[in-house]
């Protein structure tokens, strides 16, 4: 599908790097997890360089109601991890600006204070960030080595 985010490039693709036989279903699952995690850090990345402090990741629906994952996206990102109250995301988000425009509440800050809780907190494990810090730095070398390859597989 492309990546939307950083790099932005509609014609990247997937790929399992470092594949042997002694790896496992549930080692290309964790791949797929950590890749996406990757590209969050990338996220993540872009907002501090643009000079925003982030204390905390806050995440919602899909893979935000598994464990495994927000441990993991808590360590790729050296962030605590907070779980929200709703499951919804972008519809939530939608409906709270709407709230705002309607002069139901004075500002985005004071609707998020009266109606978004955090009901987990997952904290990074210092050593497993580390050894991600070195995966995504992998991860990010792997994009300009592997773009001619994505362009060429596009035009088959």
């Amino acid at each position: 599908m492309g990546v939307r985010t950083h790099p932005l490039d509609a014609r990247a693709g997937g790929g399992l790097i470092g594949l042997t036989a002694r790896h496992k279903r549930a080692d290309l699952i964790r791949a797929l997890i950590e890749g996406v995690s990757y590209s969050q850090k990338d996220c993540l990345d872009i907002i501090e360089q643009l000079g925003v402090t982030v204390q905390s990741v806050r995440v919602s629906g899909g893979g935000g109601r598994s464990p495994f994952w927000r441990q993991l996206l808590a360590d790729v990102l050296a962030k605590p991890v907070v779980t929200l109250g709703t499951q919804e995301g972008s519809a939530y988000g939608a409906a709270l600006l709407a709230l705002v425009g309607t002069g139901a509440y004075g500002s985005v800050p004071e609707v998020c204070r009266a109606v978004i809780r955090e009901t987990e907190n997952v904290t990074p494990r210092t050593e497993n960030s580390t050894v991600y810090q070195d995966g995504h730095a992998i991860f990010r070398a792997l994009y300009p080595a592997l773009k001619p390859a994505y362009h060429m597989i596009a035009k088959l």
